[in-house]
């Protein structure tokens, strides 16, 4: 539940408040009943206020439109094709992350990073387009202020449902834009920024995500541990070790927590290199290595990601990189494709970890 200005919370507002958490454990009747005749608005606009909105607007129509209140405009994709060439071949390949600055390179691909630089952005721009294009973003007053690169490099990438913007078009979604900060009022929803604006409401569902690190620092007591596991105010994200173990907190790793193009198989990765680790097939390197390691990857998030205040850890633009280091620790070969070609340009997928 996001934090509210005293007296502007939930309790000024006469209808009902939600977390899109608790939309979700509706099954699909007891859903389109609870939504059925109310004026509805969504707070988020990443994939679960997407669906939510698309959900609602089904329900209702014209003739109570949900209305969606955006704080941040995202590149969220239409499909995984942008003008008919696939997404992997751009950002998901080997290829793709020397044109990114990486967490321990070596002077040449530094250099090469650099020299790349230009290419990085076309690519960025060449998927920027398609979605310009496809959902018609300029006439919506809804372009980003930053690059797509950013986007992935925040695991921030959702894919919009499909009719979406049709539904805004039809005027079954509304779509409000650089809602900074908000409140409640008796009536509704209190938007506040340059101008004030009130938008009256029955039912409000906040997609608004959650405070992963908040719940992760309150699994312990010890305020000590607490403080290691946050990390310092301006880090990134959790100070983890291969994204997985603390340094300074012995018999504790955590899977899940940091984010990539492919969480599942990223958490099943982790638990095989856990599980090497816990068998002795190899050791930990000392605790100053360690933070000279999570430095390094802190640096690179803080660099690509879009939102510089956001404290989320996410390996999506360098999740091969992010991998080869797993493989290493392991002893296996980080090269998983058959020929020179396919390991350099092909796309990288779970599959290619299998054995």
């Amino acid at each position: 539940m996001p934090e509210f200005p005293q007296n502007k919370g939930p309790e000024a507002f006469e209808g009902e408040v939600i977390h899109s958490m608790d939309y979700s454990k509706m099954d699909s009747s007891t859903a389109t009943n609870f939504a059925k005749g109310k004026q509805i608005a969504v707070v988020g606009f990443q994939k679960s206020g997407m669906d939510i909105a698309m959900e609602c607007s089904t329900v209702n129509g014209v003739e109570r439109p949900c209305t969606v209140l955006i704080r941040t405009p995202h590149w969220n994709l239409p499909d995984y094709f942008p003008w008919g060439l696939n997404l992997g071949y751009l950002f998901l390949n080997r290829f793709s992350e020397l044109m990114v600055h990486k967490p321990g390179e070596g002077f040449l691909l530094s250099l090469l990073a650099t020299i790349l630089s230009p290419l990085r952005w076309a690519c960025s721009k060449y998927i920027e387009s398609y979605i310009k294009h496809k959902h018609q973003l300029a006439k919506h007053g809804m372009v980003p202020e930053y690059s797509f690169l950013n986007e992935l490099s925040s695991c921030s990438v959702s894919l919009v449902p499909e009719g979406f913007y049709e539904r805004v078009e039809e005027g079954c979604i509304k779509l409000i834009k650089k809602a900074e900060s908000f409140g409640f009022s008796k009536e509704g929803i209190v938007l506040e920024g340059h101008a004030t604006e009130h938008i009256k409401s029955d039912l409000v569902i906040l997609a608004t995500g959650f405070n992963g690190l908040d719940n992760l620092k309150h699994i312990f007591q010890s305020k000590k541990y607490q403080e290691f596991i946050a990390g310092s105010d301006d880090s990134a994200a959790v100070p983890l070790y291969r994204e997985c173990i603390h340094p300074r907190i012995p018999q504790l790793a955590i899977i899940g927590f940091s984010e990539s193009v492919s969480n599942l198989h990223t958490s099943e990765i982790r638990c095989r290199w856990l599980g090497e680790l816990l068998d002795g097939k190899f050791m930990l390197p000392s605790i100053k290595v360690m933070e000279k390691d999570i430095a390094e990857w802190d640096k690179y998030k803080k660099r690509y990601s879009y939102n510089k205040y956001y404290r989320r850890s996410c390996i999506g633009a360098l999740h091969i990189w992010y991998n080869d280091q797993l493989c290493k620790d392991m002893g296996w070969n980080p090269k998983r494709k058959k020929g020179l070609w396919a390991e350099w340009f092909e796309p990288y997928g779970p599959m290619d970890y299998i054995g």
